[in-house]
């Protein structure tokens, strides 16, 4: 749970860390934050059916 927790923290903050010029930029700055939490959800569900 404290992993799924910081990956959201991460989707949230990353924009604003990220400080992009552009839409493409912010695009690509979500994507990361989208895969990061994908992977964090991955890795709860391979823990929770061990």
């Amino acid at each position: 749970m404290k992993k799924v927790m910081m990956a959201l923290i991460a989707v949230v903050a990353l924009p604003t860390l990220a400080a992009c010029n552009t839409i493409e930029g912010m695009g690509k700055d979500v994507k990361a934050g989208g895969q990061a939490v994908e992977e964090t959800a991955k890795e709860v569900k391979e823990e929770i059916t061990k």
